[in-house]
């Protein structure tokens, strides 16, 4: 009988356990007793993917010639570097395996349950012995390198794991009317989520080929939730969302390109934010989108910068309109009585020179969420949502929308004030 040392006496070392009780004696090794492999002529490691390498180099010095290896982990490229790196040069040998099945599905036996095997740096003698036991244990066993076991590996158990996170994310849950098909996908969920997170996280970034599932997985997904889209909101209108409200320089920009295009039968919706146009845009509740990314005075348009990185588009058109900023109070209100300037924190940087010369004494604000938008706060102040003692700096158009006083006109830097847009769609 020979001796065989499990390392790691976790979910898994305790499912090797059943497996190998009745026909070996068995010694169980830890992070306490780690000389305890010099007992055994066979190791078998049962460690996290990401500790594989620890362990091994903890354990190097007890090898002995006759020793014979067996990891079984979920990865086969990694360990099989790891352990031409710590075994060059000594005599021991290596069989790299990855039972294809875990706790949960080997609870009724190992009866036609695969197990992948890679003769690696092993004798005739020692592989054709532990081919044979698992193949009496009533193991399928395939013979295949590393490189092509991770290949194929990411395209099933990394798509499998992947997909059953995915679900777990979605609260997945089962309901009284579920399918065939949904209570397939309850379990895959099951099954994966009861592995460590640990287990996931080392499956997704020791196989060298899983990234590349991730990324055709994502590519699908998208390409799949686009075709559910209709390709146009409205089949009378084009429906253009703009990061400005009615007044607001983008809408001015808008007009500018639905004119220059030629383009007639289209609606606008004043969504405010550029984080509501890309938004809207991957909701399919807009044809377009377009908001401000940069200007000649302000530099780039952070707002936009931030929403265009959490998601993904295609950019139509780019142009540039130029901007001229005007400084209106309510009538209502004395000049003396104006205490803060209110604007999309844009507006002020493109005026910032201006407003120290002449409106040293007054506060600058910028609003939050909707009213971060210059036409969204002007409407703000004339409804009597805002303090009467501000005033707002932005088009003139708001002036005449809402009746108004200009304070001071052309209050930007530069003459050369220009502003470029982006025309965006899925």
């Amino acid at each position: 009988m020979k001796k065989v040392a499990i390392v790691g006496f976790g979910r898994f070392g305790k499912t090797l356990f059943r497996l190998l009780k009745d026909d070996f004696e068995l010694v169980i090794v830890g992070r306490d007793n780690p000389q305890d492999i010099a007992k055994a002529e066979v190791v078998f490691y049962c460690v996290p993917i990401s500790s594989f390498e620890s362990v091994i180099k903890s354990h190097k010095k007890f090898f002995r010639d006759d020793h014979l290896l067996i990891d079984v982990l979920s990865v086969k490229v990694h360990p099989a570097g790891v352990l031409e790196r710590h075994l060059k040069g000594k005599k021991t040998q290596a069989i790299l395996t990855h039972p294809m099945f875990g706790p949960d599905s080997s609870k009724e036996g190992f009866v036609g349950l695969p197990l992948i095997m890679d003769r690696f740096k092993s004798d005739d003698k020692n592989f054709d012995f532990w081919k044979k036991f698992f193949i009496r244990k009533g193991l399928r066993v395939v013979e295949m390198s590393a490189k092509e076991h991770d290949r194929l590996a990411a395209n099933s158990q990394g798509v499998t794991h992947f997909i059953g996170r995915i679900l777990g994310e979605l609260k997945f849950a089962p309901t009284s009317i579920d399918s065939l098909g949904a209570k397939k996908l309850q379990e895959v969920m099951g099954q994966t989520c009861n592995d460590t997170w640990e287990l996931f996280m080392d499956l997704q970034n020791f196989n060298p080929f899983t990234k590349s599932m991730r990324l055709k997985l994502g590519q699908s997904y998208d390409k799949l939730y686009n075709k559910l889209l209709p390709k146009r909101v409205n089949k009378k209108n084009l429906i253009f969302g703009i990061q400005g409200g009615r007044g607001s320089f983008n809408e001015e920009a808008i007009l500018f390109y639905v004119k220059k295009n030629k383009i007639k039968n289209f609606k606008i919706k004043y969504l405010f934010t550029s984080e509501k146009v890309l938004k809207y845009l991957h909701d399919g509740n807009i044809d377009y989108g377009l908001f401000a990314i940069q200007n000649a005075v302000g530099g780039v348009v952070e707002e936009s910068t931030y929403a265009m990185a959490r998601y993904k588009f295609k950019i139509v058109d780019e142009f540039e309109i130029l901007v001229r900023h005007f400084l209106m109070k309510r009538k209502d209100v004395g000049l003396k009585e104006i205490n803060t300037i209110m604007a999309h924190s844009q507006n002020l940087r493109q005026c910032k020179d201006s407003l120290r010369k002449k409106f040293p004494n007054m506060k600058l604000l910028t609003g939050q969420s909707d009213l971060m938008d210059t036409a969204k706060a002007a409407e703000a102040l004339f409804n009597k949502k805002l303090s009467k003692n501000t005033a707002i700096l932005g088009p003139q158009k708001l002036a005449e929308m809402f009746d108004f006083d200009i304070v001071s006109e052309d209050l930007q830097d530069s003459k050369n004030n220009l502003t470029t847009f982006f025309l965006v769609s899925r």
